[in-house]
């Protein structure tokens, strides 16, 4: 057990330094001044760097081979030398000098990108972007060759463990077949009933940021371990403990922001809920990114747009804002926010045109990294896309290739997690409302303790014990799969 426990305090050493570059993530996309983009960047590359000293240390190898030798931990023990295995085997594959340089230009294209996005001015971004390219190419060769994978798939599995091109491509392929059908649907049956009456703003900021608030504390967000912020892309990140989650406001319209709060909710919700004696080790960490959208997804479109949570939501919103009239009944406002209309931002998308949006994004990623589209033709490229999938004549740049972060910030690979997820929520929901039959009249008076407290038992405090077809199979009775999803979208958006 020496050379376990000796791995233990390595890797509890590692969450810190995580920790502590998830807060600097944290302040560089809200609080940050500009002119300290530089010094945080190379802030920064130095703790990522230190962690990777400590991923690579020969002593880091002995040890998981001595550990793996000598077996007989129990369960969660085992997992967990299993999860610092695999970890170990990412940072191995990458020379250090690689990932500071990495994290460097990162950092230096999410500040440019920015700007960018604000001007609608591609090439000033398109240098930076294609220099974060070439390098996460070049990760993503080394780690394949060290995988046995390919380097798309090498740099998938940072974000989502044991997921490949392999399982996605056959289910992106059916979604591909079905959704502009259901699509068209949809928006026929919700053609052939009156408009939804129109929400006159403005709506004050500040009663905005209050009601978000109010949700949160309404779900069960610990605010003595978090706290809501502001950022241009909104997101949640921070520190074990300390989880951090942002937003973005509109006085034209409160449901952006208020949307958004209850996302990014439910991935703050995962993070705190990770089984305690293993938040400082790899088992304890949430299972991988399709796992954590499915969190974000279960709160912000299974429970949140249900005609149950309307009902709930309607007074809160009459009150808050001071406003009345038929336009602010439940009925009114689920009409609102289930409506199907395909437009240019993703993170605005209605979920059955959001699809579609990653469908477009997995297309160009996976042909960037194979070296089929050059940084350059990438505007052009998402603009035919955009067309194809939703019929749609984009504009400008900030509505279309700048409008998000994830690309200038070297996130390749993770866009497919978006859809990934929404099919995992749907599984998710459905069992859980199989589990607990009081749940949806919970959700109509506020009460979201049945659902935290299924999510908690069968994803949060699994923590990564298990892996994602696993965990699933366990919660649901089957691995991840299409039919939960369709069926839900049928019933929303066609009556079925």
């Amino acid at each position: 057990m020496t050379a376990y426990r000796t791995l233990e305090q390595r890797f509890a050493r590692l969450a810190a330094l995580e920790g502590a570059a998830g807060i600097l993530g944290w302040d560089a996309q809200t609080l940050m001044p500009d002119g300290a983009a530089e010094a945080r960047g190379d802030q920064l590359a130095i703790l990522r760097g230190m962690a990777h000293e400590i991923l690579t240390a020969p002593e880091t190898a002995g040890e998981l081979d001595a550990a793996e030798a000598a077996g007989g931990l129990d369960p969660w023990p085992a997992a967990n030398l299993r999860e610092m295995r695999r970890v170990q085997a990412h940072a191995g594959a990458v020379p250090r000098d690689l990932v500071e340089a990495s994290s460097r230009a990162v950092s230096r294209s999410e500040m440019v990108w920015r700007e960018a996005r604000r001007d609608s001015d591609f090439a000033r971004l398109a240098p930076h972007l294609a220099e974060v390219l070439r390098l996460q190419r070049e990760i993503g060769q080394a780690k394949g060759a060290a995988l046995g994978l390919d380097p798309y798939d090498a740099l998938l599995d940072s974000y989502d463990p044991g997921m490949r091109r392999a399982v996605i491509d056959p289910l992106f392929s059916d979604l591909t077949g079905w959704l502009p059908d259901l699509i068209a649907r949809a928006r026929e049956f919700q053609g052939a009933r009156p408009e939804p009456l129109p929400l006159a703003g403005p709506f004050d900021v500040a009663v905005q940021r209050d009601l978000g608030l109010r949700l949160m504390a309404a779900l069960g967000f610990d605010f003595s371990r978090g706290r809501l912020d502001i950022s241009l892309h909104p997101f949640c990140g921070g520190a074990t403990d300390d989880v951090r989650i942002t937003t973005r406001y509109d006085e034209a319209d409160f449901g952006r922001a208020l949307m958004g709060v209850l996302h990014e909710s439910g991935h703050a919700l995962y993070e705190q809920g990770r089984p305690a004696p293993w938040r400082h080790q790899p088992v304890g960490a949430a299972r991988g990114m399709s796992l954590h959208e499915s969190q974000s997804l279960i709160v912000e479109m299974q429970a949140c747009r249900s005609h149950e949570f309307f009902a709930y939501l309607a007074p809160l919103l009459r009150e808050a804002f001071g406003r009345s009239g038929p336009e602010w009944s439940p009925e009114n406002l689920h009409a609102l926010n289930t409506r199907v209309r395909p437009g240019f931002i993703r993170v605005d998308a209605d979920e059955a045109t959001y699809p579609a949006h990653i469908l477009l994004r997995y297309r160009l990623e996976t042909a960037m990294i194979a070296g089929d589209l050059a940084v350059a033709d990438l505007p052009g490229a998402f603009n035919d896309g955009m067309q194809e999938l939703l019929g749609l004549v984009v504009p400008n740049d900030r509505l279309g290739c700048l409008q998000d972060i994830h690309w200038p910030s070297g996130a390749f690979g993770y866009f497919p997690t978006y859809t990934l997820g929404a099919l995992a929520a749907a599984q998710l929901f459905r069992a859980a409302r199989a589990a607990e039959p009081a749940l949806p009249g919970c959700l109509a008076q506020g009460d979201f303790a049945p659902l935290r407290d299924w999510l908690r038992a069968n994803v949060h405090e699994v923590g990564s014990l298990l892996g994602t077809d696993d965990l699933l199979t366990r919660a649901t009775g089957a691995a991840l799969g299409m039919d939960a999803f369709r069926a839900h979208l049928e019933a929303r958006y066609l009556g079925a």
